[in-house]
């Protein structure tokens, strides 16, 4: 099975879109063909943006997509890394990522050092999920 980190980007993007490659990730996540890998400072974050009010998701919506990502997914202790992040709120991310040779699926990729686990959400559908 293949395990994946998902930047909270991704998240925002499928609540948004329901036809965008985000959102096509996240359906695979939901269909159990990938692994979400997270810690609780992951989950926090998911949490705090996805509630905020400028994005106008449905409490239920999210309720459902993090409870389902907290019980099938895999909660982890990343390895610490000494990486140089401009935002450092990234750093988790890739830590959980490189600690378990995931993918780090972001729609930022720029945000990030240059590492072949980082990949970009419609990237990872062409090389990894085959219909």
């Amino acid at each position: 099975m293949t395990l994946v980190v998902l930047d909270t980007n991704i998240l925002v993007s499928s609540l948004w879109s329901k036809n965008g490659a985000p959102a096509k990730v996240v359906q695979k996540v939901l269909e159990e063909q990938v692994i979400v890998c997270h810690d609780y400072r992951i989950m926090n974050e998911y949490k705090q943006v996805l509630h905020r009010s400028k994005f106008g998701f449905e409490p239920s919506d999210i309720h459902d997509l993090l409870e389902f990502i907290q019980r099938s997914g895999l909660s982890v202790t990343a390895e610490p890394d000494d990486a140089l992040f401009t935002d450092e709120s990234d750093r988790k991310f890739y830590e959980i990522a490189k600690s378990l040779g995931a993918y780090l699926i972001t729609g930022n990729e720029k945000h990030y050092p240059t590492e072949s686990f980082i990949i970009s959400p419609a990237d990872f559908l062409k090389e990894h999920c085959h219909p």
